[in-house]
């Protein structure tokens, strides 16, 4: 079982995460952040992990900036923890999910190499997606990017047709971004090392 756990303890935040990528979809979230919590929970049950995430101190009385951002720091080392070497698994990974007339298009690469980038065309919707509890896309861009940082993972993201309603259009993100990771993360018995030329993932 790729299993680990992980505590980050700032001047800002204490939160622990526990992860077992081969899980069966149960999550545990209390960030804080309920809008945020929903969207785990998503991300959780489509790409089988078992997720717990518990904030136990965290300045929201100030904002909720420090601690969505280091919600994403703390998931992307627990991941990067679970997977070790990363001998054996797909790596690659990408999935399209539909909500209404929202499309997201999720491709991750677990490359050593974090990156992030997400992208709508607004000049063809024109629909932004309006905040909702406190929660806008500016901060699901800072979640995911830690996120992706912090495990070594390409992470590109396209919204097709963004709705004005904020949950419509992250949704299908993080059901995606589960479905994907959940390749990416299987092992492949054809694979008998480390899924590089390099011969290493960092």
């Amino acid at each position: 079982m790729r299993e680990a756990s992980k505590n980050r303890k700032s001047k800002e935040t204490d939160i622990t995460a526990k992860l077992n990528i081969d899980g069966s979809g149960v999550a545990k979230i209390n960030s804080g952040i309920g809008f945020l919590d929903h969207m785990l929970e998503l991300f959780a049950f489509w790409g089988h992990f078992d997720l717990e995430i518990i904030t136990n101190e965290a300045d929201l009385k100030v904002d909720i900036h420090h601690t969505n951002e280091d919600l994403g720091i703390v998931l992307g080392q627990v991941f990067k923890e679970a997977l070790g070497d990363k001998a054996g698994i797909n790596r690659l990974g990408s999935m399209s999910v539909p909500m209404e007339d929202v499309t997201a298009n999720v491709a991750v690469d677990i490359s050593g190499r974090g990156s992030f980038k997400l992208s709508m065309d607004l000049s063809r919707y024109r629909n932004y997606p309006q905040p909702q509890e406190g929660y806008d896309v500016k901060y699901a861009e800072h979640f995911l990017e830690a996120f992706a940082k912090q495990l070594g993972m390409n992470l590109n993201i396209e919204i097709d047709n963004p709705n004005k309603d904020l949950h419509a259009t992250l949704e299908p993100v993080f059901k995606a971004l589960g479905k994907a990771l959940d390749m990416a993360t299987q092992i492949d018995p054809r694979r008998k090392g480390i899924p590089s030329t390099k011969g290493v993932i960092d």
